[in-house]
């Protein structure tokens, strides 16, 4: 693992931000280059940079070399930035805040707006929101399509977690799957009309992607992705619930629409990309028409994936209902990563994009999770037009992955887990709760954008892993 590039060793070498990068350490995974040191891979990337065209027939570089290339002269030229508003700027990294410059400069964007949890992405960064005409861009959508929250709130004490801590453990062992081809047994799935539906048929590229979806569906992803017990405090006794203030046993589920959001991200990405050449700062911004046949399709199947994403989470929850034998008081749940078709406050009719942010129109509920150590937030979406009615949808990262697995120790984590009375089934280093920024200041930031109705502070953990 030594000789293992990075992106910012090839951005140091001088390749320019976008898709050069990830062609470059996806081919330097292959077996005959991981074999070269990590000098003689900086080498061969430096004459590739320097000389891309000697490499446009080469078996290894051909696609790299191309994405050096200037795009052609047909390109979509970027045009004035647009003005926008960005909550908690303190608090965020310039490499997003240059990522949402560029985003407002698109020909299409409308309006834009960059949360107090952002953190730089692929093409949008996490935490930003645009609002464009008539367009929509999956990789400002993302690529795990309508990643959510769902919260249930049941009539238990607060005693019933520290008294049973190790049935509901197994109670999440049983009932929960997590991963890559990780899913439940045949003869356990739970059908759901979802898996029914018209456009798994209709559309050619989801024709062979309802097998997967019949294996995944109730499960969750890798990373970030958690199902939880924890302690609910409601302390606002107007919320719309209907929950008498107090404490209460609550179920917090985090993930998304598993691989068949992933695939249908990455198609449409390179549809988009092959008929909307922007300058390779922008690239990954690329769109679809919403009057075309490709982006009507990619609609679709953007919808497809987001329902997808709320029948696990509705399985998720159902499992873990029957298991306590207990019916829910309340239920919230909102999503992330999609668009949305809105009108802003002058009437404009656009596409709203929420990669990694809150709906939070007036009246709209909302969980905003902290980490593993830190609460959570049931809000009240305030509706304020210059966030285009959206909040955070999380604390967002203070550390990438690699620094967090580089940084952190499993024994300082468990310890740390250990002193606010977590247990962690799974889980890795890189989504240790050191690695995000302080839930409290980021809501903080959005006081303007949503009302705090109560909390849910994790206590019983379930992540990807062993």
């Amino acid at each position: 693992m030594a000789n293992l590039l990075r992106g910012n060793d090839l951005r140091q070498l001088g390749f320019p931000e976008g898709r050069a990068i990830g062609l470059a350490l996806a081919q330097l995974q292959r077996k005959h280059l991981k074999k070269l040191s990590k000098t003689d891979q900086l080498e061969l990337l430096g004459q590739l940079l320097k000389n891309p065209k000697d490499y446009l027939t080469h078996l290894d570089w051909s696609h790299t070399a191309a994405a050096l290339l200037p795009a052609p002269s047909r390109h979509i030229e970027l045009v004035a930035r647009k003005e926008y508003t960005i909550f908690g700027a303190e608090h965020i990294e310039p490499g997003a805040i240059h990522q949402m410059e560029t985003a407002m400069k698109l020909p299409v964007t409308v309006a834009g707006a960059l949360m107090p949890d952002a953190h730089h992405g692929y093409g949008l960064p996490i935490g930003g929101v645009l609002a464009t005409d008539n367009a929509v861009i999956p990789y400002a959508v993302g690529v795990d399509i309508g990643c959510r929250m769902a919260l249930s709130v049941y009539d238990l004490p607060a005693k019933y977690l520290a008294q049973r801590t190790q049935e509901l453990k197994k109670i999440l062992l049983d009932n929960t799957r997590f991963g890559g081809g990780k899913g439940f047994e045949r003869g356990q799935r739970l059908a759901h009309p979802v898996l029914e539906r018209d456009e798994f048929t209709a559309i050619p590229f989801l024709k062979n992607k309802q097998a997967t979806a019949v294996e995944q569906v109730g499960t969750s992803g890798s990373g970030n992705h958690f199902v939880e017990f924890g302690l609910v405090d409601i302390t606002d006794p107007q919320n719309e619930m209907g929950l008498p203030l107090g404490q209460y046993l609550g179920v917090l589920s985090h993930s998304g629409s598993r691989g068949l959001g992933a695939s249908i991200a990455q198609h449409y990405t390179g549809l988009a990309r092959d008929v909307c050449k922007l300058p390779n700062e922008a690239q990954h911004l690329a769109w679809l028409g919403l009057d075309t046949e490709a982006g009507q399709e990619y609609w679709a199947a953007m919808n497809l994936a987001g329902d997808f994403a709320s029948a696990c989470h509705e399985q998720i929850h159902r499992r873990l209902a029957k298991a306590l034998g207990e019916r829910p008081l309340a239920k919230v749940e909102n999503h992330h990563n999609f668009a949305w078709k809105e009108r802003l406050a002058d009437g404009r009719e656009v596409i709203t994009h929420r990669k990694g942010a809150t709906p939070a129109g007036a009246g709209v509920l909302g969980i905003i999770p902290g980490s593993m150590t830190a609460p959570g937030f049931i809000v009240r979406g305030r509706g304020l037009a210059a966030s285009l009615a959206s909040a955070s949808h999380g604390a967002g990262r203070l550390m990438s992955r690699t620094r967090a697995k580089a940084e952190l120790g499993e024994a300082q984590v468990r310890k740390y887990l250990a002193s606010f009375g977590v247990e962690l089934i799974g889980g890795g280093l890189d989504e240790a709760p050191q690695a995000y920024k302080d839930i409290r200041t980021v809501m903080a930031s959005q006081q303007e954008l949503v009302d705090v109705l109560g909390t849910f502070t994790p206590k019983i953990v379930r992540m990807d892993g062993a």
